[in-house]
């Protein structure tokens, strides 16, 4: 079996293209008869390794009738598809469904994450995330239910081979996010999750002070084909790390977490805690 694309970008453009084709409701077969190719090149294209000039994307995706916001995007990527770490710019604020992060969620095997400030999106309820997505500064009122459902969404993940540790600074447990009837409720929430066997909830205690983690929040994600990722997100752009020493100064930072960090057992009776 060929080859899959080793980055971000790459993996992007073929799961992308691979869409395109699909959407076609014509087989791979039948595409590559119509454009004049071997069907082992629309693979190969496909898959990572190359075979296909710009030129001819351009002419793929028009008998594919890739709409052009669509075939813009894919277009962009072809030419950086090898290029390791990506900085995104989203312009005024991060799109609705961030693309390439849910993609990879969806084909992670264990996501690790640090958050200083709010419980993670992947275990947010509705009500807590409308909270979150109100107060921002840049989303548009007509949006906010769109991005509260997107964020559900994304959810899917969960107990489909998704393995997670969330790593939670104590203060955001402490933080009314919406109020303290909504802040109850992602509580107990916080403590159905931590039932599930594929999600471990970690608590980072204010009495640790100064830490490994004061750099900020990230996401560690690894995978079964691929090396692992590093997603980093702000107001209006994300972040994507590859570089193999970069991602593994992450990794110290989630060490040194382990290390300062309630268990599991002591996470879940610090949040029974706050719930009396």
């Amino acid at each position: 079996m060929p080859k899959r694309f080793s980055t971000a970008r790459g993996r992007e453009f073929g799961d992308g293209l691979r869409a395109a084709i699909a959407n076609t409701g014509m087989t791979a077969r039948a595409i590559a008869e119509l454009v004049g190719w071997q069907e082992a090149k629309l693979s190969d294209l496909v898959n990572g390794k190359g075979g296909a000039t710009e030129l001819e994307l351009a002419m793929l995706l028009g008998v594919c009738r890739t709409p052009p916001q669509e075939r813009d995007h894919l277009m962009a990527l072809f030419n950086e598809a090898n290029l390791k770490g990506w900085w995104q710019d989203h312009g005024a604020c991060t799109p609705i469904r961030p693309r390439t992060l849910i993609e990879h969620e969806r084909v992670a095997k264990k996501l690790i994450s640090w958050q200083v400030s709010l419980v993670h999106g992947l275990i947010q309820l509705p009500r807590y995330a409308q909270a979150v997505i109100e107060a921002g500064a840049n989303v548009p009122d007509d949006e906010v239910e769109e991005r509260v459902q997107a964020r559900a969404e994304r959810q899917t993940v969960l107990g489909k081979g998704l393995k997670c540790v969330f790593y939670l600074h104590e203060s955001v447990l402490l933080s009314p996010v919406g109020g303290s009837a909504v802040m109850e409720a992602q509580l107990r929430h916080l403590l159905k999750m931590a039932e599930r066997s594929y999600i471990e909830i970690r608590i980072v205690p204010l009495s640790a002070g100064a830490h490994a983690g004061l750099a900020g929040s990230f996401d560690l994600l690894t995978f079964e084909k691929y090396e692992p990722v590093v997603f980093l997100e702000s107001e209006n752009s994300s972040l994507i790390i590859e570089a193999p020493y970069a991602v593994k100064s992450y990794e110290r930072v989630v060490e040194a977490l382990d290390e300062i960090a309630w268990d599991a057992e002591q996470s879940k009776e610090l949040i029974k805690r706050l719930l009396t």
